[in-house]
């Protein structure tokens, strides 16, 4: 710890003791540029991003840029979440079900390499892989600025506010990036404090596929528009056979105070200026996923007409209410030291040898800032990067990817008081049950729908990347059991008539799908595979495919079991839906019983739970996915109180795979680790989470691309350490790291429609508030006496076996628990 961090330390703490404030909820001044931080919710640097990577995230659902804060010439990188690849296209192989008996046969007679060909001959469609998300476009201001002192970069969680700062020749600069939800802009505000200072160029430049041979006719036209404006237009690339469909247009419009500014071609040129302020905004001409109709020229001319008049202060003032509105729903504080006034990247390298409990708090807000920038109702959901991207070939596509990934993304959604910011998740579900009723009927013969693990813009269903990973049946299961919590958090019956029959279809086709286990009383799916891991021995083996001429390995089985742990979750849900709403009531009772016959959880010779229904080897068993695991979390199958005899065999999996892995595997081994009620071994996974698999911006890598994913899943993991509510009843604290020993906890939510504020000291709850928003019975589990109260005054509570209490609530009203 430098000399200066402690001493700006200590007067903070002296002053928060003389106004009755505890350090964790006080502010500092950066040393540099003076500019005001809180730990909690500002991410800091005294230093540009060399990398991307390392830029400053802002977004408004649709529009997202990446601050590099430079001084010399700066870099704003822009997207919008519709510009993709291609068009509207289909994957879906016409009676492509004639061959899955075959399929299924090879399976069960442990021919596995024979199962896998004829299911890449007959199954996936063309093309094999999907589209791209792609890059917009790229702000370059060129300042000419070869040295500067006082450099800070910070971007505030609690306004959305990304700010740049620094002296150059006596003058002090400052740039403030705002992404406006309201206005449907990025504004840019140049400013300094000494008048006529600020001179610059701008150019709007275009960003093109030079890397991949798939690519072809995509093009961009970079325009200067009357005195003020850049314009930028475009046309998405083909793809692999399919048609680039999207156009755009993009433009900058600037508007400074004072000086002049003249238009040379594609360059704006800015002299002697008081303060500039610029304005992105963007549109393709995308409807949804059949219609590609729109008028992309005539959404830009609207959005810059409805900004006209608007002043930059008005549309910040606007933008951060709204974002705020969201935000500070919900607040956590935990304890604060020295090094949680160190930049952030400092602060991620110190926590490895001393606490910063803080910087968990930091990480937590980051994730739910990620989904308010990136999520918002109306939007697109957030892909693997979110809304950000600057490839026009990204890792993985930068799409959607639902053997872990998407779902990932939505982990803290519901807890997090941002249960509106589902609704992209959600519309996408619907959409996806459109090509995946035609995959279900034409590849499998079934009813209802099916999605597979990989999807894009355009909702594509069918199995994709190959066999080794397309026989992953349960995508569209698994993304139905969010549309199940978002009922058990929200309550609201409304809801769940409207989204009845999407679950009722993903049931639908496996009740169709099913088939018996030879030997066994058991019904499985098949074909099936375990993500991303594949079996050794028993005819798993790396082979050559003489038609295609590559080696592959292949993970195809009946009955994996992550397959029927989430088949366990989705049926009991739609039972519970069933009787609910009552409908179905006959229908429901047969879905049970199908349900009484998947294989049960097993143990293999190992002491492991068994990732497949047959008790292979591993090909990685430091692999980075634990999908047998599903059932403990984010499922619901496994647990310490209903299933202890399998607990055992659940930590012997996790210290096999070890603490390691990519940024969404330590994500999900957080909140493993936090069911099982260890928070120390969790708070360990996340310090080397920050070490090894995580940039200084907080973005999670996956080994080294960027994916947003792990930061979502830390923000999940965090909050399981916490509270949980998966039990029936509430659980305060239940994984505790013992450095977390203070801390406060408002606004998180929990199933059964409550909103809860707790604080602790010493480890030890001492005030706890809820909010019934759905008047529904509240259950705490607790080891002390407690009484309640209602406006004061106590009311009638029932203790109920392993410690847990109940009592009635009003809707609208806030109990107060104190222990006795």
């Amino acid at each position: 710890m430098h000399l200066k961090s402690k001493l700006l330390f200590s007067i903070v703490f002296v002053g928060a003791q003389l106004f009755g404030q505890s350090p964790g909820n006080s502010t500092t001044n950066l040393p540099a540029s003076g500019q005001k931080i809180d730990p909690a919710n500002t991410l800091w640097f005294d230093e540009p991003a060399a990398i991307w990577e390392e830029a400053l995230p802002v977004g408004n659902g649709r529009l997202g840029a990446m601050v590099y804060g430079k001084y010399g010439e700066e870099k704003i990188q822009f997207n919008e979440e519709t510009y993709w690849t291609g068009g509207p296209y289909s994957t879906v192989v016409k009676g492509g079900y004639k061959e899955l008996p075959k399929i299924q046969k090879y399976i069960f007679e442990g021919k596995p390499i024979e199962a896998h060909k004829l299911f890449g001959r007959a199954l996936m469609g063309y093309p094999v892989e999907q589209q791209k998300y792609q890059s917009m476009a790229n702000l370059h201001l060129f300042f000419g600025q070869d040295s500067v002192t006082n450099y800070s970069r910070s971007l505030d969680l609690k306004t959305g506010i990304a700010t740049v700062k620094y002296k150059a020749n006596g003058i002090n600069y400052t740039r403030e990036i705002i992404a406006s939800a309201v206005d449907q802009t990025i504004a840019v505000r140049i400013s300094a404090d000494k008048a006529g200072s600020i001179s610059l160029d701008a150019e709007l430049r275009g960003v093109r596929n030079n890397s991949h041979s798939n690519y072809a006719t995509d093009y961009f036209r970079m325009d200067g528009l009357g005195n003020n404006q850049l314009k930028l237009t475009g046309k998405s690339a083909d793809y692999l056979g399919v048609d680039g469909q999207l156009k755009y247009e993009a433009r900058i419009k600037a508007l400074p105070e004072g000086g002049s500014m003249t238009l040379k071609g594609s360059r704006l040129k800015i002299e002697n200026a008081n303060a500039v302020t610029l304005y992105f905004v963007a549109a393709t001409n995308f409807i949804n996923y059949k219609d590609v109709s729109a008028d992309e020229h005539a959404r830009v001319e609207k959005m810059m007409a409805d900004l006209e008049g608007s002043s930059f202060t008005n549309i910040k003032q606007s933008a951060v209410e709204d974002h705020k509105e969201y935000y500070d729903r919900v607040s956590l504080t935990l304890p604060t030291t020295d090094n949680s006034y160190l930049t952030t990247d400092e602060r991620m390298s110190k926590i490895q040898t001393d606490p910063d409990p803080q910087l968990a708090t930091l990480c937590y807000n980051f994730g739910r800032y990620l989904l308010i920038a990136s999520s918002r109702p109306g939007t697109q959901p957030a892909n693997l990067q979110g809304i950000w991207n600057n490839d026009m070939n990204p890792a993985w596509d930068s799409k959607y990817t639902t053997n872990i990934n998407t779902e990932m993304n939505y982990w803290p959604v519901e807890t997090a008081n941002l249960s509106e910011f589902s609704e992209p998740l959600i519309t996408m579900v619907k959409e996806l049950t459109d090509q995946g009723a035609e995959v279900a009927k034409e590849h499998y013969g079934a009813g209802g729908w099916v999605f597979h693990q990989n999807t894009d813009l355009w909702r594509v269903a069918a199995p994709m990347d190959g066999p080794t990973w397309g026989t992953y049946t349960v995508g569209g299961a698994w993304l139905t059991t969010h549309l199940w919590e978002h009922y058990l958090f929200t309550q609201d019956k409304e809801y769940l008539k409207e989204v009845y029959p999407i679950i009722k279809g993903s049931v639908d086709f496996f009740m169709d799908f099913l088939v018996e286990y030879p030997g066994k009383d058991w019904l499985v799916t098949n074909p099936s595979n375990s993500p991303e891991n594949p079996p050794k021995g028993k005819g798993y083996e790396y082979f050559y495919d003489e038609v295609t001429g590559m080696y592959y390995f292949t993970t195809i089985v009946a009955g994996a079991t992550m397959d029927m742990q989430i088949l366990k979750d989705l049926f009991a849900y739609y039972g519970e839906a069933s009787k609910i709403l009552e409908k179905d009531s006959e229908y429901a009772k047969a879905v049970l019983a199908a349900r009484d016959r998947f294989p049960p959880s097993q143990v293999g010779r190992d002491g492991m739970l068994q990732e497949w229904t047959e008790d292979y080897e591993q090909m990685e068993d430091k692999h980075r996915h634990f999908s047998h695991l599903y059932g403990l979390y984010p499922g619901n199958v496994i647990s310490p109180v209903r299933t202890p005899d399998f607990i055992e065999p659940v930590k012997k999996v996790l210290e096999q795979r070890g603490d390691g892995g990519t940024g969404f595997s330590r994500g999900w081994k957080m909140s493993l680790w936090a069911r099982l009620n260890d928070g120390d071994r969790a708070n360990s996974i996340f310090k080397g989470y920050l070490k090894e698999q995580c940039y200084a911006s907080l973005f999670a890598k996956c080994g080294k691309p960027l994916q947003v994913d792990g930061s979502f899943g830390v923000t999940a993991g965090i909050t399981e350490m916490l509270i949980q509510s998966h039990e029936g009843y509430i659980e305060l604290l239940p994984a505790l790291p013992t450095e977390w020993s203070d801390g406060e906890f408002k606004g998180v939510c929990a199933r059964g429609g409550f909103e809860l504020d707790f604080s602790w000291k010493n480890k030890e709850l001492t005030s706890t508030k809820v909010l019934s928003k759905a008047g529904e019975r509240f259950r705490l589990k607790t080891n002390n006496k407690v009484k309640v109260f209602l406006d004061g005054k106590p009311i009638s509570v029932k203790k109920r076996p392993n410690k847990i209490i109940e009592f009635s609530t009003v809707k609208g009203k806030t109990y107060t628990i104190k222990e006795i």
